[in-house]
């Protein structure tokens, strides 16, 4: 079974930036696609970038593009979401989430087998 950890949100203002990481508690974290996922309050789970277990694909929610960059180190075991200019409607909870081998940089929640607890960002207007 593999464990996801992630961690990293906070308070920030518009403008700011935050950065999240998701790590695993076992070695096969360089099989893993990693993606990063959020819920709004009241609304569904989204997508917000992936990464393949490779490294060499990314993807992310057009929302996204140009401000938040996927990255991974699988020596250190860590994928990190990095976000610039935050805006208030970034405000939710984040999920890391990984299927092994995943096909691609999916963007379908269904497509990822474990998940982290979840990591609150809020971005103050």
């Amino acid at each position: 079974q593999v464990q996801l950890v992630d961690s990293g949100g906070g308070l920030v203002q518009a403008g700011g930036s935050l950065r999240l990481s998701c790590t695993a508690s076992r070695s096969i974290f360089s099989t893993l696609t990693v993606g990063w996922f959020r819920q709004p309050p009241g609304k569904e789970r989204e997508f917000v970038a992936a990464i393949s277990w490779s490294g060499g694909n990314t993807n992310y929610a057009d929302s996204v593009k140009g401000r938040f960059t996927i990255s991974r180190d699988n020596a250190k075991i860590t994928v990190n979401l990095q976000m610039n200019s935050l805006k208030p409607e970034d405000t939710a909870v984040y999920y890391c989430a990984a299927v092994r081998y995943g096909s691609g940089v999916s963007s379908n929640v269904n497509s990822y087998t474990y998940w982290g607890q979840g990591t609150q960002v809020t971005v103050s207007s």
